[in-house]
């Protein structure tokens, strides 16, 4: 007991002894917006100007009331003549101990936009700053009133008295915003102190350091030690002697037995630095760091700690819809978890985001592509040499900085490029995002084909920095996977970003009592795979499939299946058999359509994953039970090794009739069918449904039932192709009585049957036929397929739901299937325009195209109705989403879609991105149809059931 006492009081001291010197840092800020202090403050234009009142530091003025908001393509689509150029005034008080006396004061600015001016108890700090994204400081320790109050008065510029800061920030495809938004603080060092580290951590566990020191005037000495995060043990420690006539120190030093860190297990440590005087301790500094070794080998790849990497990225602003770019921690855990949710391991930025980012993509594990802004537009090189030092020297030691990345798509300064390497004891490469630039071709937005000596066909290192352009619904999953692969094709290829990671939509504290409240600058902002409140679109998920590290082979459960998978493992380090797998079979009731019954978890259990190493492919087994197949769709769950899901995979376990016959309630009627022709109409009525078709057409005309009538009707009308009425037959079979449509053109045939019991059968054959030449009876099939299928009528009023076995829950396009999943979904009406309607976005959309249903139920008041499908991978169409309503011409935001409302499909458009979709891979093309005599046609058989609704 008493050597644990002992035990326990020498960790004390040590946690003492270590904390005795540090740098103190003293807010006069909140720590965030969402922990605000009131400063006082005037703005001498836009609203609330020329008065004095209080504001939130940190914050963005216009968030607050002040000033106007401004988008940073004022000079070209929103037509303006000059963005807005308010000028915020801050004063705020703050007490200074006497205690201070004798140490070293600073003042430090996380970030202000965009020129500051600092005074200190009316005294001027030092030179304006100009640029606003960086962190800069000023030393005041000779202005200050000790053991009294203190005045600081920042006067900030909205609008830079530099042309190439407005240039490089302010004219610019991004929110423009003006004030104190990152946190102010004073930071309190000893007199002689350690006053910056740059630090070059290798996987081996050699550790070179850069130190300079200040007021350092008599010899002494500098202890260096590591600990494990969170923890006073020393892992291992070696002692320095100092001489006073250095300010600068080069220091190299080895640790033992270190777990390197990656994306995969991204192990963190402190590193420790005593500065030691006369035998006390003057000064500690702490750094939080990886062991990682970088090696950028042009004309090979990107190697970190010997493994050549591949970076699934996305680019991410900082915004925050309430706040702008005045975020918090609990934002950045929250987007760095989001990026790991999708299975990406890194992520660019278009300026130096927040501290605590980047300490989030350090501990989560994300490589970050870390960026000196300039839009299109660079730095001059005055201006830019002390922004490149800010950015640096507040980065350089964050394990997850893996590039410098200098401006984007032109805005760069040639000048400024050897300062990065000169300030960086890593040697990170510097890039020119979007240009091919010594080495590495970082070219946006390529198309599949790029290009003439380029990408795949090239013989530099490429990784585009944008692509995947994600407007509206555009881009991010539609598409990936085919771009993708024939990226991997490459050798050479080290990864991609897409654009962007959420849509920068801000609330607009000017537009009181609209019914708009959150603007995206129409179509110019909107770019996210997730909405501004992370909200998740059905890219997130495909994202997430597409980029999953576990990779099943096509498989297809038949009574032959054995419970084998075939899965290759797409890490770059871990082994396969670090994952968790659990399967499940899930059974739907059989009455699942007519009740509210949920389904049913019958078997269940974990796997054993394989013992892969990255890139190797092998079998994970599962077992099958007699059970097995009473299930209707297995599920696996794989989970990494830190217990994060990677993905949730789903296999139907039946084909399509099995379903329809298990789901459609069928009753045995004594009685039987009717058919009755009426001059144009025939009319087919069984079990108190009706339904009446037009013989001219071949088109329903209507549809009731016993309580209502069913607002089905126009249909089927032909999508991807022509069709006309050559024949109509009526006739009975047993107790069912049929009717039987013939056609010329594209549709064979239809046959409907009505059962006693109200159900209704159709059967369509298409595509038959065709000439021995032409390949056809006549011209009636589009060339380029981009909808094949039929179409009904359907009035959205009053729809309220529905619920569907097939993939779900998320809507599709032909070139973004993955991401969703089998199952038995629900989902109520919304009319959610995605990337627009931010005051009320719900996801999954309700509108748009669903795949592989098999049976569905339209819920709408008493007028709804189910369809089952007897034929595969029949895409469900409900209805037609809304384009957006503040599009900029040119936006694209989806498809054309098919006349009609409801329809049922074998193909669909694809998605495009950015480009036109003849840039893109195979799997966004069109479909072409070929048919040779002899071939028997395309079915596709539903059953229709038009009876009063349950459920």
């Amino acid at each position: 007991m008493k050597n644990n006492f002992f035990l326990f009081l020498s960790a004390l001291l040590s946690l003492i002894l270590l904390n005795a010197q540090e740098t103190e840092k003293i807010y006069l800020s909140g720590v965030d917006f969402e922990h605000p202090v009131q400063w006082d403050f005037m703005v001498n234009g836009g609203r609330n100007s020329y008065e004095w009142s209080t504001i939130n530091v940190p914050s963005h003025w216009e968030f607050e009331g002040f000033g106007e908001y401004t988008y940073g393509r004022w000079y070209k689509e929103l037509d303006q003549d000059e963005p807005s150029k308010e000028e915020g005034f801050y004063k705020h008080s703050f007490m200074v101990p006497a205690s201070m006396k004798g140490k070293k004061v600073a003042i430090v600015f996380g970030g202000a936009m965009t020129d500051t001016e600092v005074k200190i108890n009316g005294k001027s700090a030092g030179e304006i700053h100009q640029g606003g994204f960086y962190e800069f400081s000023y030393d005041i320790t000779s202005l200050l009133n000790y053991g009294d109050d203190n005045l600081i008065e920042v006067h900030v510029s909205k609008h830079s008295a530099n042309a190439s800061v407005n240039a490089a920030e302010r004219k610019a495809d991004w929110w423009l915003f003006g004030g104190i938004y990152r946190p102010v603080w004073l930071s309190v060092t000893p007199k002689t102190h350690i006053a910056y580290v740059a630090i070059d951590a290798k996987m081996d566990g050699t550790v070179t350091s850069e130190l300079a020191v200040e007021n350092f005037s008599q010899m002494g000495s500098l202890e260096v030690f590591l600990t494990k995060v969170n923890s006073t043990e020393k892992i291992g420690s070696e002692m320095f002697v100092l001489t006073p006539k250095k300010s600068s120190f080069n220091l190299k030093t080895k640790f033992s037995d270190i777990a390197p860190w990656s994306p995969e297990t991204p192990n963190l440590y402190d590193l420790h630095f005593s500065l030691q005087q006369n035998g006390k301790t003057v000064h500690n500094v702490s750094k939080r760091i990886g062991f990682r070794t970088l090696e950028f080998i042009k004309k090979d790849g990107i190697y970190v700690n010997g493994k050549k990497i591949i970076m699934k990225g996305i680019n991410r602003h900082t915004i925050w819809p309430e706040s702008g770019r005045s975020t918090s921690k609990r934002i950045s855990i929250m987007d760095a978890n989001l990026l790991k949710d999708m299975n990406m391991n890194a992520v660019r930025n278009h300026y130096p985001p927040d501290t605590h980012f980047l300490e989030a993509c350090d501990s989560l594990g994300l490589f970050v592509l870390d960026e000196l802004a300039g839009w299109q537009n660079g730095y001059d090189t005055e201006v830019g040499t002390k922004l490149v030092t800010e950015m640096v020297r507040r980065d350089v030691n964050h394990p997850s900085v893996l590039i410098w990345d200098h401006g984007n798509e032109g805005g760069w300064n040639y000048e400024l490029d050897p300062l990065f390497k000169e300030l960086d004891p890593q040697d990170r490469i510097v890039i020119h995002p979007w240009s091919d630039f010594d080495g590495w071709d970082t070219h946006h937005y390529p198309a599949y084909q790029t290009g003439v000596h380029r990408f795949v066909n090239g013989e530099n290192v490429f990784f585009p920095t944008e692509f995947m352009h994600g407007t509206y619904d555009n881009g991010h999953g539609a598409g990936l996977e085919d771009f993708w692969d024939h990226f991997k094709e490459s050798p050479l290829f080290a990864g991609g970003f897409m654009w962007a990671f959420s849509d920068a939509a801000v609330l607009r504290s000017d537009w009181k009592g609209q019914e708009q409240v959150y603007d995206s600058k129409g179509s110019l902002a909107p770019d996210g795979i997730l909405g501004p409140h992370r909200e998740k679109e059905g890219s997130f998920f495909t994202v997430k499939e597409v980029w999953a590290p576990i990779q099943f082979a096509p498989a297809k459960i038949t009574k032959k299946f054995n419970g084998t998978f075939y899965v290759t493992n797409d890490y770059i380090y871990s082994n396969l058999n670090s994952t968790s797998l659990k399967y499940r079979v899930v059974q739907a009731a059989k009455n699942a359509f007519y009740s509210k019954s949920s389904p049913k978890i019958i078997e269940s259990g974990t796997l054993k994953a394989p013992n892969l190493e990255p890139k190797e492919t092998g079998k994970l087994m599962m077992p099958i039970s007699n059970s097995f197949f009473e299930g209707d769709w297995l599920e696996i769950t794989a989970n990494d090794q830190h217990n994060r899901e990677i993905y949730t995979w789903s296999w139907p376990i039946h084909d399509a009739p099995y379903y329809a016959q298990k789901f459609l309630s069928a009753t045995n009627e004594k009685t039987v069918a009717k058919v009755m022709k009426s001059g144009n109409e025939i009319i087919l009525t069984g079990g108190g449904v009706t339904m009446k078709l037009d013989t001219e057409s071949g088109k329903i005309k209507s549809v009731s039932n016993k309580i209502e009538k069913i607002p089905f009707n126009n249909g089927p009308e032909p999508i991807g192709m022509k069709a006309g009425v050559k024949s109509v037959d009526t006739y009975t079979d047993g107790q069912n009585t049929v009717c039987l449509v013939n056609y010329t053109g594209g549709i064979h045939s239809i046959k409907w049957t009505m059962y006693p019991d109200g159900r209704l059968h159709m059967e369509m054959i298409a595509l038959k036929n065709a000439g021995r030449n032409s390949g056809f009876d006549g011209a009636f099939v589009d060339d380029n397929i981009s909808a094949f299928g039929i179409s009904f009528n359907f009035p959205e009023d009053g729809v309220e739901g529905i619920k569907w076995l097939g993939r779900g829950p998320y809507r599709v396009w032909k070139n973004r299937i993955k991401g969703t999943t089998y199952g038995l979904w629900e989902k109520e009406y919304n009319n959610t325009i995605t990337g627009e309607s931010f005051e009320n976005l719900i996801y999954p959309e309700f509108k748009g195209y669903h795949a592989n249903m098999y049976a569905a139920a339209l819920k709408a008041n008493n007028h709804g109705f189910k369809v089952f499908s007897e034929s595969e991978k029949v895409f469900l169409r409900l209805f037609t989403p809304d384009e957006p309503k503040n599009g900029f011409p040119g936006s694209h935001p989806q498809p054309e879609f098919p006349s009609g409302d409801i329809s049922f499909l074998y193909e669909i458009p694809a998605m495009r991105s950015f480009k036109p979709l003849e840039h893109h891979g195979p799997h966004s093309q069109p479909a072409s149809i070929r048919i040779k005599s002899g071939d028997e046609g395309i079915p596709m058989n539903l059953w229709f059931d038009f009876r009063p609704q349950s459920n």
